[in-house]
């Protein structure tokens, strides 16, 4: 199957540029949510998700696609009577893979910008940062946020502790390496991506399908557990980055990954049979891998015994939780895949 790449780029782009740091998911709500109402019917529940229900030929059965719409970064601790800004993490999130540079503060009244700062380079032993050069790795404790303002204006923007800081969007914007894209938080914001495209493709599945742009997934899959609590569904199929790492046997390209086991516990092998079922039917290059250090909306709604089912889909991906590269073909082949099994009758 042919696919559009420079469509599937912009959609992903688009995404990308709209903060949505765990909690504070707002600004993609708003878009989201106007892009799914065009496509099926479509609503926001009390936990943050958003769904968007297409329904099936059989209507007594449902099962659910989810790709998590929050992205990691970090969380205001503490404002210094000076301006300065101390964070610490929210989410998977590492200071020494953001960088020194500019952050955004997202404030009760106003976004501000400021630059994440890590303390000169030329000091002797006398200064902590030399130990960062030398000894030990950069943590959030050794950090700060340079405003350059008084407290007072943070204050009237409405930065406080608990404010979420994220990438500053400048330099969030995704880049096109031949057929694979780069970019800050193409976890989750490309699995998003899937389900619009599902949203748009999908006319009458087997059975009632909800397609489910998961909220604070990031700290605990928080939406998933509220959703699978409140909606009977025999399963749940999750979309993932998968990590590329020397001691998993996932190879960067076209091909999707379907997980058999992650850091919660094993996923549905008879769910998993169906999948690849559909993948050889389709010829639909299809790898597997079972990985730890890891967890998605369905490990973590299995675990705590919400559905019967779960699997995970994802597409290989350099730098995950930072800088990430993933070929778009991967990204095209899991809308090609899961449109093909909506539609059997199994």
């Amino acid at each position: 199957m042919a696919y559009d790449y420079d469509a599937l780029f912009e959609t992903i782009e688009t995404l990308v540029l709209h903060h949505s740091p765990s909690g504070v998911e707002a600004e993609i709500d708003q878009w989201l949510i106007k892009r799914f109402q065009d496509l099926a019917e479509t609503w926001q529940d009390e936990a943050g998700n958003i769904i968007a229900r297409i329904p099936g030929h059989n209507r007594e059965k449902a099962i659910a696609i989810t790709a998590h719409k929050d992205e990691i970064g970090a969380i205001v601790k503490s404002i210094s009577s000076e301006g300065r800004v101390e964070v610490r993490k929210l989410g998977g999130s590492f200071p020494w893979v953001y960088g020194e540079g500019v952050v955004d503060l997202l404030g009760d009244q106003q976004t501000i910008s400021g630059i994440l700062c890590f303390g000169s380079r030329h000091v002797s032993h006398e200064s902590p940062q030399k130990a960062q050069q030398n000894d030990a790795p950069l943590a959030w404790e050794d950090t700060w946020v340079e405003m350059l303002c008084p407290p007072e204006a943070l204050t009237a923007a409405g930065i406080r502790p608990g404010t979420r800081v994220v990438i500053g969007k400048h330099r969030k914007r995704p880049f096109r390496l031949n057929d694979y894209i780069a970019s800050y938080t193409l976890d989750n914001k490309a699995s998003v991506a899937i389900l619009l495209a599902l949203a748009a493709q999908l006319e009458q599945p087997a059975v009632d399908t909800y397609l489910v742009a998961s909220a604070k997934e990031e700290v605990g899959a928080v939406g998933a557990l509220y959703f699978t609590q409140h909606q009977a569904l025999a399963a749940l199929i999750a979309l993932e980055i998968a990590p590329l790492a020397p001691e998993y046997p996932i190879k960067a390209g076209a091909a999707p990954v379907l997980l058999s086991q992650d850091g919660y516990g094993i996923y549905d092998e008879n769910l998993n049979q169906q999948l690849r079922q559909v993948a050889e039917q389709k010829e639909i290059p299809l790898q597997f891998a079972a990985i730890s250090g890891f967890g998605s909306d369905a490990s973590i709604a299995m675990k705590a015994g919400h559905i019967p089912k779960g699997a995970c889909l994802g597409f290989p991906t350099q730098n995950t939780h930072g800088y990430e590269i993933t070929h778009l073909g991967a990204i095209a082949h899991c809308i090609e895949l899961l449109h093909a099994y909506c539609e059997t009758e199994f």
